[in-house]
């Protein structure tokens, strides 16, 4: 094998995953997270979701309820809200 040691893998944790139409409601949506002190990232979208513009907002699921809650004060516009568990 090369001499290549495989590093400890990380157990990957369930994240939500907001995605986007177009890369300006993308990035509207992380300026009004950031602005609001949600936790997460924008972030390409994993293979398994199809978007828009190929872009995400990924964040720990314990901030689903404020994302929700900030989607709807700010009339944020995005595609879809759903939980990756890997």
């Amino acid at each position: 094998m090369l001499g290549f040691k495989k590093k400890g893998t990380r157990q990957a944790e369930p994240a939500v995953y907001v995605t986007f139409y177009t890369t300006a409601e993308s990035f509207a949506f992380a300026s009004a997270c950031q602005s609001a002190g949600v936790a997460g990232r924008l972030v390409t979208i994993p293979r398994c979701l199809s978007a828009g513009c190929g872009m995400a907002w990924r964040a720990p699921v314990d901030e689903r309820p404020r994302i929700e809650a900030l989607i709807a004060a700010d009339a944020l516009e995005h595609e879809d809200i759903c939980v990756l568990e890997s």
